[in-house]
């Protein structure tokens, strides 16, 4: 039996908590979800109360099961087009960085519109209106 989401591609440019269990739902449902971490880093999860040295701790692999995972920087000219090829063949971009972190690695919205008429462009922010919605 087919998936709901099986033939969708999500670039998954989420981490630690809200980002990361949202694209997990999606891979859960059959999507096709790459995960974009930062090169020598990772999610910050990877090591976040790792029990086992030397291995990603169960915190990461319950937030991303189901995902292939791939180290970039889209701030180099490299890393830039390669992102711009990953927002081409994906049809969801998935993020929980803080405002205008996307448009600061050189993609706006109006830039990834461009590169992908069809994109869909989902945000997960922790927190609303109020003092530290910025």
């Amino acid at each position: 039996m087919a998936k709901a989401l099986e033939g969708v591609r999500v670039l998954d440019m989420t981490h630690v908590q809200s980002g990361p269990t949202a694209t997990q739902i999606l891979a859960f449902f059959g999507a096709d979800v790459i995960k974009v971490e930062k090169p020598g880093e990772g999610d910050p999860t990877r090591g976040q109360l790792r029990d086992v040295p030397g291995v990603d701790s169960l915190y990461f692999t319950m937030l991303n099961g189901n995902k292939r995972s791939i180290t970039l920087n889209p701030k180099t000219e490299t890393g830039n087009r390669i992102f711009a090829r990953l927002i081409e063949a994906c049809d969801v971009m998935v993020e929980n960085f803080g405002p205008g972190a996307i448009d600061r690695m050189g993609f706006p919205w109006k830039k990834i519109q461009e590169i992908n008429p069809r994109m869909i462009y989902a945000s997960v922010k922790g927190f609303g209106p109020g003092p530290y919605a910025d």
